[in-house]
């Protein structure tokens, strides 16, 4: 293949090179967007680029991974990658390890153990630099640095990024105690997931510092009905579809309506627990105050729009893919923080109301 006539998508660095007559080192420091390219003039830089844009170049992931010891991939592990909180955070992981030029391996364990002992071992074997885990325990035995995002915990060598739930709590009960509630349902979330102890945590520091009885008759948990134990598809429905909010809000019109307002793990069940309190001939807020938890996408355009506690989902997912790859490139750094915690947000919409006498 001559200089003039490279076809593009068969251009590796040493024809990119040729066809640009400059040296494979120039070019290589361009394309990785080395410090030491700062020294090249601005022109040849944007000649490089723009070849290898023309070109269709393509770098050699084997090769590169050769020479620094590194796969260039990541594993993510997430119980699923539905609607809602895993998408937003996932968005953010994509971006920041795009632009690494990182590749990623996402393996999704559906809560079921057998798959949590699995998946990060043939990951292993698979050669990756290192692990997200998504909602998932860090509670795994692997030879690479580990990031967990919303798992808690204090496992060596992982770094932990968590919100902070007293926090969440705290404005969540202090605008429905503003509006003149004080009956006060919650919907807690499933035993798997990490964030639910925490979350339920918080919100008994923030009731007792507001005065707020928790009455255990208006308390319902997702998981609660599912008659396994075991939070997965074996429920009968996607684990998070909105029937994990409609069926608990359900159960508990059936056993009272002594409240005036319910506070939902997220928002994907708070727009369950809408459904079912319209089918009972409840109005939402007149009747019933609701507030969400993450705001997803569709929170704002829900009918009521939901009033619910921000979680920065997609700025979590770049922190802790900027994390990862920083203690990928750094191993010797052991100056990094064991966990990081994130401040939310509150977000106020139409499912909120006063109290009507």
């Amino acid at each position: 293949m001559t200089k003039k006539d490279a076809k593009p998508g068969h251009v590796n660095l040493k024809v990119l090179a040729g066809h640009l007559h400059l040296s494979q080192t120039t070019v290589s420091l361009v394309l990785n967007n080395s410090p030491a390219a700062k020294s090249i003039p601005q022109e040849t830089r944007q000649r490089v680029l723009d070849a290898a844009e023309k070109l269709n170049y393509r770098p050699n992931y084997f090769a590169r991974s050769l020479r620094q010891s590194r796969s260039m991939s990541v594993g993510v592990l997430a119980p699923d990658l539905s609607e809602g909180y895993f998408t937003r955070v996932m968005s953010g992981v994509v971006e920041e390890l795009t632009r690494a030029k990182y590749f990623y391996l996402t393996a999704c364990h559906d809560w079921r153990s057998e798959l949590l002992k699995e998946y990060p071992r043939m990951l292993v074997e698979r050669a990756v630099d290192g692990f997200l885990l998504l909602n998932t325990p860090a509670e795994i035995d692997v030879p690479v640095p580990i990031v967990a995002i919303s798992a808690h915990g204090s496992e060596p060598g992982v770094t932990h990024i968590v919100l902070d739930h007293l926090k969440a709590a705290e404005m969540a009960l202090g605008h429905l105690y503003e509006l003149g509630h004080r009956r006060i349902a919650f919907m807690r979330g499933p035993a798997a997931i990490p964030d639910s102890e925490f979350r339920w945590e918080g919100i008994q520091q923030a009731a007792q510092s507001l005065g707020l009885a928790l009455d255990p008759d208006l308390v319902a948990r997702i998981d609660s009905e599912s008659g396994t134990g075991i939070w997965s598809m074996k429920i009968g429905h996607h684990p998070m579809s909105p029937e994990i909010g409609y069926e608990p809000m359900k159960l508990l019109l059936k056993k009272t309506r002594d409240f005036t307002a319910i506070f939902c793990f997220n928002d994907i069940s708070a727009i369950g627990a809408i459904r079912a309190l319209a089918e009972a001939g409840l109005r939402v807020p007149a009747d019933v105050s609701v507030v969400g938890f993450d705001d997803i996408q569709s929170a704002a355009f829900h009918t009521p729009s939901l009033t619910t506690v921000r979680q920065p989902l997609n700025e979590m997912g770049k922190l802790g893919a900027r994390i990862l790859l920083d203690r990928i490139a750094n191993p010797e750094n052991t100056d990094l923080a064991a966990e990081v915690t994130i401040q939310p947000e509150f977000v106020v919409r139409e499912s909120t109301g006063p109290v009507q006498m």
